[in-house]
């Protein structure tokens, strides 16, 4: 496990949130940009914070990034995929932006679990959940390398 950075470039902090966002453009500025990014988040507009978690690849997506892949696992029921293909649309039409959770190698079915109890909840609550998640998903792969 490697030690949270004190500085990232812009490439990198990309990686690790997949995609150059706002947000990752006002991290690579800060000096702990990793231990400072739950604070950072919040002076994001909300178009900001929209777009930084619709940079990040939504569970069970046939196209990933390596990382996102090997995070997701093999498990592909095509019954679990399906479902959670549908509730990843629902939660979306719902809340307007992407359904975030740290996987942390968890199986999918798992997941569709958390899908669930998440997707009634206020649309504020969960955008804040989200972009917590989001940022335990950067700094997980960081110390992972």
């Amino acid at each position: 496990m490697r030690e949270l950075p004190r500085q990232l470039s812009v490439d990198e902090l990309a990686e690790l949130f997949e995609g150059r966002t706002a947000f990752v453009e006002r991290l690579a500025e800060l000096e702990d940009p990793l231990g400072q990014a739950r604070v950072a988040v919040q002076d994001l507009t909300p178009t900001q914070k929209v777009e930084a978690l619709d940079a990040h690849p939504v569970i069970g997506a046939k196209e990933l990034s390596a990382r996102s892949a090997a995070e997701q696992g093999t498990d592909g029921d095509p019954a679990v995929l399906a479902e959670l293909e549908r509730l990843n649309r629902e939660y979306e039409e719902r809340h307007g932006f992407r359904f975030i959770v740290f996987v942390n190698r968890r199986p999918k079915t798992e997941i569709l679990e958390v899908l669930r109890s998440r997707i009634g909840n206020p649309t504020e609550q969960e955008l804040d959940t989200a972009l917590d998640e989001l940022v335990a998903i950067a700094r997980d792969r960081w110390r992972r390398g």
